[in-house]
């Protein structure tokens, strides 16, 4: 079959239609322009390489001669990545969900060659069944509405665009104060799940920002049932199915309450999302397993999800062979043949049963203690966690030679930056080099390859960067170079945090309500320019602005950054009382501001006690430097935060600022004790 424009594409998800009957284009001059000139209305569709429903109706319906030809006769047809394109899909989803109620992927929309909506949906069958009309009868009615009913599409075209415009409109500014902490805290608890952790039933997802949140509640109020609950949480993941039990990482949500059950994507931001919150739980409980859990985590990332270049993968396809999840599951007689023996201690660890708990096979999950286990065997717990261990690393050899999952293998300057941070966090608590080199090797990609005339591009696929950056990409690149700085304080961070920052304040910032736009006043005018303030899978790029701001305060004090990220919080601050699930990482920014950041450098790292105890402690309201050569603090010094300190080489010496009152130099654990 002849390919189609799509042929032409870096994005994989663009790729797998490229020969589709289908003539899609992108989101480009020429098709907008072929729309107004042939006066067709547009039937854009949106997706992203790892969605299952998307390859479901591409397979039923793009893939279905008839169908297409019904389509190209009558309508010009884009098709867009939504990783490559939040601008364009940010808009569309807004416009399903005010429609149906929920919005999703596939997304369907169908559009004036004006680009305004009149119809939307998201995944619709070929025929109708599900309560869905089927694509094929839709794409005709739709076309004849246009034809012959044009003041009706006219005016469900603008019943669109007059609610699209409410959903812009921002709560007043107000002051905020710690009761928004407070109620935002029993308002999440309320709708968590005492018996399984996280937050509703199914399905369910991580939602990391918001168990972050907590546990810096129970550091501000000192009631410890707020972390219990991250806690349980947290240990529900790491023993369920949504976890990879033998090769680490996150599946993306599960299907049921209990963790057991996911949908067997793995993305890139939640395992960097989630590997910062086990770190956390790590500082404060100091249980090994937390940090495992991290290890784990960026360990497969390092293994499977990084580029040739040294940057980040955006996700692993849940199919693999046409089937989801059959790279992950197995069957018991497949066990016992490959483990032997050991295959009874193994199955009954891991719920192994003849009838599987999915389809026939069985999802690995972890419901019962090692110390059980030894009981039930007549051995002792570390002979059991040691035969574990060596019968998991032989299931994953076997694995590795399953038809792997499809990989998106674009790379997402937004989703590399968090990357970043997780393993400038993983370094911080684990002292594995290898995570500080990968974070290094990272943040030099995007400054050598995704960046243009001063400015951050979007993605990068096959030796080519393309699209300008969005707030998100800005937003989590400055807060990402921070957080490689407080380990690796070379000035260049700091330098290019700064910049950033500034071209965001010069680009992004809207005077009038106080916060950021998603897209730069340099960007491609759509029909609607749009702001991004929720924390939902992915943090708010204003949430994360907000904290990058003020940490570049107490860094350079230049208030002009206090400013802003103040004006940020009071901008949202109604709006996240009022719906606090919404926003976790803007709540976490919040608790950091009213808590007055303490300021700590830690100069020459050779007293491991004192570096460990300040790195390994739970320290989320201080701004922590550590600072191992004296040509560091040489290069640094033009900056407030490091200004009058001098460098001792025969010693560690911390420096501990608090409410604008700095220590004298500390030299012991004994002296640093006492101001935490």
């Amino acid at each position: 079959m002849q390919a189609n424009n799509l042929i032409k594409e870096t994005s994989p998800y663009l790729l797998q239609h490229a020969y589709n009957p289908v003539k899609w284009y992108t989101w480009e001059e020429k098709a907008l322009k072929k729309a107004k000139d042939e006066n067709k209305p547009i039937f854009l569709s949106i997706g992203y390489s790892a969605c299952h429903w998307c390859h479901v109706m591409a397979h039923e319906s793009f893939e279905n001669e008839n169908i297409a030809q019904i389509m190209n006769d009558n309508f010009v047809n884009i098709k867009v990545d939504r990783e490559e394109r939040p601008d364009i899909d940010d808009i569309y989803q807004k416009v399903c969900q005010l429609t149906t109620g929920s919005g999703g992927w596939p997304l369907s929309v169908f559009l004036t060659p004006d680009q305004r909506p009149f119809y939307v949906g998201t995944y619709f069958p070929p025929l109708d069944s599900y309560g869905r009309p089927g694509f094929g009868s839709l794409l005709l009615q739709l076309a004849q509405s246009w034809k012959e009913k044009p003041h009706d599409v006219e005016a469900a075209a603008e019943n669109f665009m007059n609610a699209l415009q409410r959903t812009e409109s921002i709560s007043p500014t107000s002051k905020f104060e710690r009761t928004i902490l407070d109620e935002a805290a029993l308002n999440l608890l309320s709708i968590g799940d005492p018996i399984n952790g996280g937050f509703g039933q199914a399905p369910k997802f991580p939602n990391a920002a918001n168990l972050s949140f907590m546990l810096r509640y129970t550091k501000l109020s000192g009631i410890a049932r707020f972390q219990e609950f991250v806690f349980k949480t947290l240990s529900k993941m790491a023993n369920g199915g949504i976890y990879d039990q033998l090769g680490g990482g996150f599946h993306r949500y599960s299907t049921d309450s209990k963790w057991h059950v996911p949908h067997f994507e793995k993305m890139l931001y939640d395992n960097a999302l989630l590997s910062i919150v086990y770190a956390e739980a790590y500082q404060i409980t100091k249980d090994s397993k937390y940090l495992e859990i991290v290890n784990q985590t960026l360990q497969y990332v390092l293994r499977e999800m990084t580029s040739l270049d040294s940057a980040f993968y955006c996700a692993q396809d849940a199919d693999s062979e046409g089937e989801e999840g059959k790279f992950y599951v197995w069957k018991k007689n497949e066990i016992q043949e490959i483990l032997g023996k050991e295959a009874d201690i193994f199955c009954l660890y891991f719920d192994v049963t003849d009838g599987g708990n999915f389809e026939g096979q069985t999802i690995l999950h972890n419901s019962i203690n090692a110390s059980a286990v030894a009981f039930q065997f007549s051995k002792t717990e570390q002979e059991i966690k040691d035969i574990i261990k060596e019968c998991s690393k032989k299931l994953f050899d076997v694995r590795l030679k399953r038809v792997a999952p499809g990989r998106d293998e674009k790379i997402l300057t937004s989703w590399n930056a968090l990357m970043i941070s997780a393993l400038a966090k993983g370094f911080r608590i684990s002292r594995q080099p290898r995570f500080l080199q990968a974070a290094e090797n990272c943040a030099k990609f995007i400054e050598e390859k995704l960046t243009k005339n001063g400015e951050l591009l979007r993605t990068y696929k096959d030796g080519q960067a393309k699209l300008k950056a969005y707030l998100d990409d800005y937003a989590y690149f400055v807060n990402a170079i921070l957080d490689l700085f407080e380990v690796n304080p070379d000035k260049k961070y700091i330098e290019l945090a700064i910049y950033y920052a500034d071209y965001l304040l010069g680009h992004f910032w809207d005077e009038k309500e106080k916060n950021f736009f998603f897209t730069a006043d340099n960007h491609e005018q759509l029909i609607i320019r749009t702001k991004n303030i929720y924390d939902l899978s992915l943090p708010s790029g204003n949430s994360i602005a907000a904290n990058a701001f003020l940490r570049l305060y107490h860094l350079t004090q230049n208030s002009r950054y206090l400013d802003v990220s103040v004006k940020i919080m009071e901008s949202l601050s109604t709006m996240a009382a009022e719906n606090p699930f919404g926003f976790g990482q803007l709540l976490n920014t919040m608790y950091l501001y009213l808590q007055k950041p303490i300021e700590i450098t830690l100069l020459n790292n050779e007293n491991q006690e004192i570096y460990e105890n300040l790195t390994k402690r739970f320290l989320p309201e201080s701004i922590l430097v550590t600072i191992p050569k004296e040509e560091y603090l040489e290069d640094l010094k033009k900056y407030p935060f490091f200004e009058g300190k001098e460098y001792d080489k025969t010693r560690t010496k911390v420096f501990v600022c608090k409410n604008f009152t700095c220590s004298l130099p500390l030299f012991s654990l004994v002296e640093i004790e006492k101001l935490f």
